[in-house]
């Protein structure tokens, strides 16, 4: 590190992040300035069932004003365990339990200016049961894709979603060993 932090503020609380700005000296004595989303980081599914298909959930994104298709995934309460999140996500997206989820990884989101860090997380054995969505998710969809499929729909830009495509990564890298 070749700088000291002279002050640190958050100037923005808000719901799902917070916003610091740091004036930060350099060791040359220049100074400069970090501005940093603060957020409690989240968990993303890759639900896989017995045929090998991996579930999507096809959600409107407002940031974007479009559909998306996503792994399923979620926000972390403040000091929540990921593998709780994780779990929740999966029930409340997609109707899906599994007793059989394990960490395949983790990602930095946005390291330039967040400390965001997802949590990715396969499960597998999937149960069928009743999804619990929140009142923002109403219009989501679910959709179960092959490998080759997702990887067609990444190549022809239908899958945009880094943190999906990440999952999907995580799970060929994990099933290639």
């Amino acid at each position: 590190m070749n700088f000291s932090i002279k002050k640190s503020d958050v100037i923005f609380k808000g719901i799902v992040f917070d916003i610091k700005v740091d004036q930060i000296e350099y060791d040359s004595g220049n100074a400069g300035v970090r501005e940093v989303i603060l957020h409690n980081g989240g968990a993303v599914v890759v639900p896989v069932t017995d045929e090998g298909k991996i579930i999507f959930v096809k959600q409107y994104r407002y940031p974007f004003n479009e559909w998306m298709y996503e792994l399923p995934a979620g926000k972390l309460e403040k000091g929540e365990d990921p593998f709780i999140c994780a779990t929740r996500e999966l029930t409340e997206e997609t109707g899906y339990t599994s007793n059989n989820i394990s960490k395949l990884g983790r990602i930095y989101t946005s390291p330039g200016f967040c400390d965001e860090i997802l949590h990715i997380y396969l499960a597998e054995n999937l149960i069928e049961g009743n999804h619990n969505r929140e009142e923002g998710e109403f219009g989501m969809e679910v959709f179960e894709f092959t490998l080759d499929e997702i990887d067609k729909m990444i190549d022809d830009g239908k899958i945009v979603d880094s943190k999906s495509i990440s999952g999907v990564y995580f799970y060929k890298n994990k099933n290639s060993k």
